[in-house]
């Protein structure tokens, strides 16, 4: 069957338009008669099309803001004990951009700006540092998918460094724990503050708003379902169902995974006129939290998006890694992190044979599980798992529930909806199947921190009764019926599954609902009292209902109309945060 699923869903904004090409743009800003321009720029973005560009505005001087940062070398020992020697992991740096620039050579730019008769256009991360008060700002943004491509290309470094050839791991992990969170911090202060927002995702095409404009585009957004924009990536065990479910590249070898709602590294598309704007679709959290979350989830977890929908897919793949995620105690203390990666596998589509690795077999032995996979490792062996782990049958629409802690691993000829908390590279791998990674090389294996948080007590008894399908029916109306399904009593987050082949009403009951369409074609999503315009959802679609919105209803439409369909919706359990996340 075609598929009809949405690659690039657009949020679109009425009344409104961009400017259009670097011609264009220069004379937007020049029209402001600015005598000082400073080009805030989020990491990733390529400094030298905005300077080059910037010769467009006639400036009698362009600085680069590395210009007056710190040494390599300076910046290298202030973020090491963040990044760290850990091939994987590091830990969230509480530095601030200021950190990262010499005060002496901020001054001295700062006097030669002072004594010029002509323009100067200051260009960079931390711009706005170096023109103490600048007649015109621009926030050049970037999504973090995108910085992830630059990386892979070599064309991108990590911030106040030249390391272009750096390994994309070590730049990721850099990015991760160092640098999004320093240039986060910085944007939440200084965005509302700018005149416009520039996006140069897509090089030498580059497009430009008024910030307020897009402002109120955010706010208009948390007054709807919407969706991100989802990215998909090829890996080692990776299947062939994401290719033809939504439609992707046919030539690739494989998709293992498909990000279809991960906030922090997802884009928005925004449709302004006859064009569309990409933005870091992170920032609708940080500029429109509390409609978006609700008060509550915004209390508990701050300006973070705390669930995550992913496709894993291993449909004529192979096995996932063998793996485990750190207790909350540890990923605080070892990564600076509130909240753990408390997750799911909702089957969206499996073979007959499918399965998973869930939990220990009973009187597992500790010692001589970790000196087999400690054995494996050294002497590139295969590990037994059967002889240590659970193999559990799972069928289309069975829902696991994997608390951290719980050694688990999805296997092939399965297609996964992973609905997880979002702290989402914090997975421990024990075994990979002695395969390698895309490049040749073998994959990081974390025995060490795994072994810290395994609990061995999570046995093929304990599993069967706590988190293997604890499916259980809720309520039911004219053509529908509810269940709770999936995550445990451990778990922030609650999961409801709807069958339906008539209108069923929902509420937000003022948290944010992350849905997605398990089965069925499309469907539509709708406000009772018309508050925003009727939304067309197809198979397989994540789409977020924001907090704010309250009652919606979703029905078959179009090709599945009087047919069943059925929805997963995941929200957070208000009366979880405190315990899960504040203490």
């Amino acid at each position: 069957m075609k598929s009809n699923f949405n690659k690039y869903p657009v949020v679109n904004v009425q009344g409104s338009t961009c400017t259009v090409d670097w011609k264009n743009i220069a004379e937007q800003l020049t029209r402001e008669a600015p005598q000082t321009i400073a080009i805030e720029c989020y990491p990733g973005v390529f400094l030298e099309e905005i300077i080059t560009s910037a010769k467009l505005l006639n400036p009698e001087l362009i600085i680069n803001t590395t210009e007056a940062m710190k040494t390599e070398d300076e910046i290298a020992a202030m973020v090491q004990k963040y990044v760290t020697d850990d091939p994987v992991f590091g830990y969230i740096s509480p530095l601030e951009l200021e950190d990262y620039f010499d005060q002496t050579k901020i001054a001295a730019l700062q006097n030669m700006i002072g004594d010029l008769n002509g323009r100067a256009v200051v260009v960079g991360p931390g711009a706005t540092l170096l023109c103490r008060q600048p007649d015109l700002s621009v926030y050049a943004d970037m999504p973090r998918w995108e910085i992830q491509m630059r990386y892979r290309k070599n064309t991108a470094c990590n911030l106040g460094k030249t390391n272009y050839t750096d390994s994309f791991a070590y730049q990721y992990k850099h990015a991760y724990f160092v640098d999004w969170r320093v240039c986060d911090r910085y944007k939440k202060r200084i965005f509302a503050a700018c005149h416009f927002v520039l996006d140069t995702t897509i090089p030498l095409q580059p497009k430009m708003i008024r910030t307020d404009v897009l402002l109120e585009a955010f706010a208009k957004t948390v007054q709807q379902p919407f969706r991100v924009v989802p990215f998909f990536d090829p890996g080692p065990w990776g299947g062939q169902w994401l290719k033809e479910v939504c439609d992707l590249d046919r030539s690739q070898p494989n998709y293992a995974w498909g990000f279809d709602c991960v906030p922090e590294e997802n884009s928005l598309l925004f449709g302004f006129g006859d064009d569309i704007m990409e933005v870091p679709s992170i920032n609708l959290v940080f500029f429109q939290p509390e409609a978006l979350l609700g008060k509550q989830v915004y209390e508990g977890f701050g300006d973070e998006f705390p669930i995550r929908f992913d496709f894993l897919d291993t449909m004529e793949g192979g096995n996932l890694s063998l793996q485990v995620h750190p207790l909350k105690e540890y990923i605080k203390e070892k990564f600076g992190m509130s909240y753990t990666q408390d997750e799911s596998y909702y089957m969206l589509d499996a073979k007959e044979d499918a399965f998973v690795y869930l939990g220990l077999k009973e009187n597992t032995d500790p010692e001589h599980m970790m000196n087999d996979l400690v054995m494996a490792q050294k002497e590139h062996i295969p590990f037994d798992a059967e002889q240590y782990v659970q193999k559990w049958p799972v069928r289309k629409h069975d829902h696991v529930s994997i608390p951290a802690g719980t050694v688990h691993c999805s296997g092939a000829d399965s297609v996964v909806l992973e609905i997880s908390a979002t702290p989402y590279i914090f997975t421990f791998k024990l075994w990979d199947w002695g395969r390698m990674g895309l490049d040749g090389k073998p994959r990081p294996i974390s025995l060490e921190h795994g072994q810290n948080v395994i609990q061995w007590d999570r046995t093929t008894s304990w599993t069967e009764k706590n988190i293997l399908n604890l499916t259980e029916p809720i309520a039911e109306g004219d053509g529908w019926r509810e269940e709770r399904t999936g995550l445990d009593a451990l778990s922030f987050i609650e999961t409801r599954r709807h069958w339906f082949t008539k209108k069923v009403v929902h509420h937000t009951e003022g948290v944010v609902n992350v849905v997605n369409l398990v089965e069925g074609r499309e469907v539509i999503v709708e406000s009772p009292d018309h508050d925003f315009e009727p939304y067309i959802i197809h198979y397989a679609e994540t789409f977020i209902v924001p907090a704010h919105i309250g009652t919606y209803t979703i029905t078959p439409y179009g090709e599945s109309a009087g047919k069943e369909c059925a929805t997963i919706k995941a929200s957070i359990r208000t009366e979880m945060i405190t315990h899960k996340v504040l203490n």
